[in-house]
């Protein structure tokens, strides 16, 4: 046998506990993938410009008010990524142990372990927020498209 390549090093025993956690605080961030994956993984990378389009539609909304049109499209994009975050948690979170330790213990050296409570109550947070999340999205989002379509009819009225 020889050296392990590098990939193997660095993806040594990810802790599934940890990982869910980490999607469910920094999910929309990208931090589960940087943990995951390394700093090579252009999807870790592509997780915070837009969460930041989405903070910044939230700042324009309270320095401008509600009738700031690229703040009615951009905050739904915040919400889209915490929900993306908070799905990540899920599925990271109830991946069996056996095939978790198949993916990120590449050496097989270390037995199978259980994730324990700690990834089953990421679960539940995770499914919690992310539940109130998508909701309060989609009642943004929804909110937002009527009004304006409203605001079109009484323009065109006029």
């Amino acid at each position: 046998m020889g050296c392990p390549d590098a990939t193997m090093l660095a993806m040594r025993n990810r802790s599934k506990t940890l990982a869910t956690w980490l999607a469910v605080v920094g999910g929309s961030l990208g931090l589960h993938r940087f943990y995951l994956h390394g700093a090579k993984d252009v999807w870790a990378w592509l997780h915070p410009w837009p969460t930041l389009l989405g903070l910044a539609g939230v700042i324009r909304m309270r320095g401008l008010g509600q009738d700031d049109h690229a703040a009615w499209l951009l905050i739904p994009v915040l919400g889209v990524m915490l929900s993306i975050g908070m799905l990540s948690a899920i599925v990271i979170g109830l991946t069996p142990d056996e095939r978790w330790a198949a993916r990120f213990h590449p050496d097989h050296t270390s037995p199978v372990s259980a994730s324990g409570w700690g990834a089953v109550i990421g679960v539940i947070v995770a499914l919690m927020i992310g539940g109130g999340v998508l909701m309060g999205t989609l009642a943004f989002g929804g909110q937002k498209y009527f009004e304006y379509q409203r605001e079109l009819s009484e323009k065109q009225a006029a």
